[in-house]
């Protein structure tokens, strides 16, 4: 096994001390294109919209640059949101390589409590490219520790429309079912195995999903910030006004209360630092440290389409999903989060509010853009995610 990308013997740079201009050189990585990039993450702090950010950028399997900004220190850590659902996933692509489960398995072999209600036909496959039709189902996360209540939960629940019929994209509900999965299959707390199957193993110690140690005290709040767009302010921007759905206010906010993160909600709870997040996607880059716990046919299985032609509901654009994954595609790929100039085969997830994660290919670069201020106006958070990645994108584009 090599050597993990992150540990005591291999760190990287020291927080927010970036690589000298030579040493960004010799990785391809261009430093005035960088400083643009830092220039445009501070931005939103120095309008005192957003309190803390912290950005990191990565190549060759070392941080070459993080910074923070306002509150944040090169300590802090971030509730990540939804760029969980990558990690939470790296685990069902193990259960893949080894057998244990197929793309075609339906649920119910696995979780026989599960098939009620027309579910019986949601598959694996489904629940990873957010087609198993059951995009709004609720659960709430301290549900999760009560077995009666969690399996009674899924029981409950009902199809909007048949499984891979459509498309739409399911905050937290399918990512339930697959940790439940995991601990079936995998025969441990899907927190523990997290733990002992892909972050220790990638030597990324302050990365938590769940049971956050209490000596861990550079946690940030998260909080609210800026107004939320009317209707008529979607219809002066000529854009449908998005249906009201599961990301609130209050179920943001929810993530500062200890029980809630020691939940490590598997689509949503994540917590760790930018430097963290950018060398979990080194690791998943060709010829990355990921290839040491799981095979690399399975992690280009991963990055790879598997939602063919099925589209976004709000405009209509292709959903492009791999395995728990968002693949950039073609040049409408600014819809699905991603920066103008990154490559077709850029992958990632990114988090509510904001955050920010993806690796490309092609350059071999990845981002990590954290804040703890949830942007109420998701326009701006959109444009402003665009342009981070475009720069991020450029770091390594000649003059």
């Amino acid at each position: 096994m090599s050597q993990p990308i992150f540990s005591a013997d291999n760190p990287y740079r020291a927080p927010e001390a970036d690589f000298t201009v030579a040493d960004l050189e010799a990785r391809g990585v261009v430093p005035e294109r960088l400083e643009r990039l830092l220039s445009r993450a501070g931005q939103e702090v120095e309008q005192e919209l957003l309190g803390a950010v912290q950005v990191a950028l990565a190549k060759d399997g070392v941080v070459v640059c993080l910074r923070s900004f306002g509150q944040a220190v090169s300590t802090s850590l971030f509730s990540i949101f939804s760029a969980t659902k990558a990690i939470t996933s790296a685990l069902v692509w193990q259960l893949l390589e080894r057998g244990d489960l197929k793309l075609e398995d339906p649920v119910v072999r696995f979780i026989p409590e599960f098939g009620t209600n027309g579910k019986e036909a949601v598959t694996v496959l489904h629940l990873l490219t957010h087609t198993a039709g059951f995009p709004l189902a609720p659960f709430r996360p301290l549900d999760w520790d009560d077995r009666e209540r969690r399996l009674g939960r899924f029981a409950q629940w009902r199809l909007t429309w048949p499984p891979g019929s459509q498309f739409e994209y399911h905050p937290t509900a399918t990512m339930w079912v697959l940790a439940e999965l995991i601990e079936r299959v995998g025969g441990a707390d899907f927190r523990d195995q997290l733990r002992q199957r892909v972050l220790d193993p990638l030597g990324l110690p302050r990365f938590y999903v769940g049971r956050v140690p209490a000596s861990e005290t550079g946690i940030l709040d998260c909080e609210a910030v800026g107004e939320p767009l009317t209707g008529e302010d979607y219809a002066r921007l000529g854009m449908p006004e998005p249906p009201a759905g599961e990301v609130t206010d209050e179920v943001i906010l929810n993530f500062n209360r200890p029980e809630v993160r020691a939940v490590g909600v598997p689509g949503g709870g994540g917590v760790c630092g930018a430097g963290e997040l950018a060398l979990f996607y080194q690791a998943l880059l060709p010829g990355g440290t990921a290839e040491t716990i799981v095979d690399p046919a399975l992690l280009k299985q991963a990055r790879t389409v598997h939602s063919g032609e099925l589209r976004d509901p709000l405009f209509r654009k292709l959903a492009n999903r791999g395995l728990g994954l968002v693949v950039a595609g073609d040049r409408e790929r600014t819809f699905r989060g991603f920066g103008k100039s990154c490559s077709e085969v850029t992958f990632g997830h990114n988090g509510a509010g904001g955050q920010l994660a993806w690796a490309d290919p092609t350059t071999g670069l990845s981002l990590a853009y954290l804040t703890s201020g949830h942007d109420r106006n998701p326009v701006r958070q959109a444009s402003r995610g665009v342009a981070i990645s475009s720069l991020a994108a450029d770091c390594t584009r000649p003059l």
